[in-house]
């Protein structure tokens, strides 16, 4: 898996899960829910994303 294909995983598999917790949690999950988009939104437009350095240093394949 490349480091793309495994932002993707990682960025959805948080909002569905923060969106779960926030329903059946507590709604203050829906907050890290809006961290995420935010954090999306933000890499669109510096090109910079704090989990690819992440995956990087990991050693994940680009």
């Amino acid at each position: 898996m490349n480091r793309e294909r495994a932002i993707r995983l990682i960025a959805g598999s948080f909002v569905l899960i923060s969106l779960a917790l926030g329903y059946f949690a507590s709604p203050y999950w829906f907050l890290f829910t809006a961290f995420v988009g935010l954090n999306l939104i933000q890499s669109s437009f510096t090109r910079w994303c704090l989990m690819e350095d992440i995956l990087r240093k990991m050693g994940v394949q680009e």
